[in-house]
């Protein structure tokens, strides 16, 4: 029986070290899926991962490549399951992922015809997929369009779509002809080791030596690079603050580790941004410049893969493309050890008074309960290699602050599309990949109701595949759209709209013990440690339902008068839990006043 396109297909993902596949079915697909079928009966299957909704297959395509540095590969039909796949792949694609989409198209004869769920793939994967897509209209081609669209993934940090209509995956394969006009491609891409020149980085070194108060910002391009990163902040003396993306480069026990920047970051790393005479940037594409220093009060230097993300969100002095293991390495031995320790000394009396903050915050009464204790709490009880997924949201709020990332641990959410749901399918996909380890889904309502329901269903169904069946989800039952709350509150100076904040309340441990999986209620702060014990020693996936105050602010770590000016106005124009709203911001004041001093 001659090889069809679609068994060819197959052969060349496991060829190019394809570990799973994330869809679902469709007719559009049918080819590709036959042949995953009969794959299985060769050396070269590959696993279907079937997921409830194309846009959790983006997503744990994307999850996977955060979490492996692998290629993630999600499979879609023609029509409607390619167009549910988009949300997923801009996150992958403004998080710089290696992510390859398949997706189906109706047959050849009948584009052009308004034939059904005939939509203009090509034209709707150009942007997001627009370093590569591609779609197959004769077998000779799908060599090499798959061998493109993996190399370009890797090489480009990026997301790559090939789109091959039905009647294609069902003719015979044809290797090209040795003939003009044909494409002879193959598989196989190492990374290059990009260093900077020498002079450059003499450069950097000067600027560097120079400094005074010398801060660091990680991001996610710094995650390969942790112990060189540590190395070089106790030879400079500096200070290390973490873009969201890069919480997992350096434990949080290192006591020069000021911890998350940002709205959502730490007061110890915004003064030291604001006090810095010196910033050194590594591997990060932080986007908010009012917690950068002030453009001309520090002197810069940037690491960065990508030469185009150099120097545009700080006026940097010396610009570094390079690797960022690469360039710290080459960069260390010209770097001074100052003997001068009172910047980094002063950091570190700045980081340890501010964790007494947050764990004075968490300790704070609230109704039900005050989520700052929810996140301290599960911060001491978090396994070794555990690996994190958080949503956006109120939950990347605590997860930012409260959370101690210990050594050997991941830790990931949406960094620049900030979208919801992305946790849940992340969280499935670190399980396929370290089926040993434990994931930990942090999820609020809003995103739990919106796609990660049907997660669970996708957890219930693989479950006992895992060597270790492990797996939390945490979800803040606060029945509100919390983040989005507070910014009309803290940002137009509106009061709550009610009718768009408010979640329904729906028994989110019973859904799970619907599922065949366990689940736990938690609405009582005296119960939460015995709660949190037992869930973590349940020899099954486990969603923890916690229920919390919404009313608990997120402060930023400075707040200027048009913010206070804002809420102001939003607590006296008729918001309707103002009461609480003023308690609770009242406490966390409170707390830092006598905490920080």
């Amino acid at each position: 029986m001659a090889k069809q396109v679609s068994d060819f297909i197959v052969e060349r993902l496991s060829q190019w070290g394809v570990k799973r596949i994330f869809g679902f079915p469709g007719d559009g697909i049918n080819g590709i899926l036959g042949a995953m079928n009969r794959a299985k009966r060769k050396d070269f299957a590959i696993p279907f991962v079937q997921v409830r909704h194309e846009e959790n297959a983006a997503f744990m395509a994307c999850g996977h490549a955060k979490f492996t540095g692998e290629v993630g590969v999600c499979l879609a039909t023609s029509g409607p399951g390619a167009i549910h796949l988009l949300n997923g792949l801009y996150d992958a694609r403004m998080d710089h992922q290696p992510v390859v989409a398949i997706v189906g198209q109706q047959a050849r004869s009948s584009l052009g015809g308004n034939y059904q769920q005939e939509v203009d793939l090509i034209s709707l994967f150009k942007d997001v997929a627009g370093e590569y897509v591609h779609m197959c209209s004769d077998p000779m081609q799908t060599r090499h369009l798959i061998d493109r669209a993996f190399r370009t993934a890797i090489s480009e940090r990026t997301v790559t779509c090939i789109i091959f209509p039905n009647d294609v995956q069902e003719l015979d394969f044809v290797e090209p002809a040795r003939a003009h006009g044909t494409i002879h491609s193959g598989i196989g891409y190492e990374k290059p080791v990009v260093v900077p020149a020498d002079r450059e980085l003499r450069r950097a070194a000067e600027v560097l030596n120079e400094g005074k108060k010398v801060a660091i910002l990680v991001g996610a391009g710094a995650l390969e690079a942790a112990d060189e990163v540590k190395e070089v902040a106790e030879v400079l003396g500096a200070g290390v603050a973490k873009a969201l993306l890069g919480k997992a480069v350096l434990p949080d026990d290192l006591p020069y580790v000021t911890g998350a920047i940002g709205l959502l970051g730490t007061k110890p790393s915004y003064d030291m941004m604001m006090e810095c005479d010196t910033l050194l940037m590594i591997g990060s594409s932080f986007p908010y410049s009012e917690y950068l220093p002030r453009e001309g009060k520090a002197r810069g230097v940037q690491i960065d893969i990508s030469g185009k993300m150099l120097s545009i969100r700080y006026p940097m002095e010396v610009c570094l493309h390079g690797d960022s293991r690469e360039t710290l390495r080459a960069l260390l031995p010209l770097l001074e050890q100052k003997s001068d320790r009172s910047w980094q000394e002063q950091l570190i009396r700045e980081t340890q008074k501010w964790w007494k903050v947050l764990e004075a915050r968490s300790q704070d009464s609230a109704n039900p309960m005050n989520p700052q204790l929810v996140f301290w709490e599960l911060s001491k009880r978090l396994p070794d290699n555990c690996i994190f997924s958080a949503d956006s949201g109120s939950t990347a709020a605590w997860f930012a602050r409260d959370l101690k990332i210990r050594k050997g641990m991941k830790a990931s959410l949406s960094g620049n599309l900030a979208t919801m749901c992305p946790a849940m399918p992340y969280t499935i996909a670190a399980k396929f990949a370290f089926p040993e380890r434990v994931p930990i889904c942090l999820i609020g309502d809003g995103a739990f109701q919106m796609l990660g329901m049907n997660g669970m269903i996708t957890i219930a169904k693989y479950w006992r595949e895992w060597t270790d069946p492990r797996l939390i989800i945490l979800v803040l039952n606060n029945q509100d759209l919390n983040m989005v709350t507070w910014e009309q509150r803290a940002m137009l100076g509106d009061p709550r709209y009610d009718a768009s904040q408010g979640v329904p309340d729906i028994p989110y441990a019973e859904y799970a013990k619907l599922l065949g999986l366990d689940g736990i209620k938690i609405d009582d702060p005296a119960k939460l440690a015995e709660g949190l014990d037992w869930a973590f020693n349940v020899n099954r996936p486990v969603l923890i339902e916690a229920c919390t105050d919404p009313s608990v602010p997120m402060l930023p770590p400075h707040i200027d008068f048009k913010e206070m000016k804002a809420f102001g106005s939003a607590m006296l124009g008729g918001d309707s839990k103002t009461w609480d709203v003023i308690k609770q911001t009242y406490k966390d004041v409170v707390d830092e006043y006598f905490h920080a001093k």
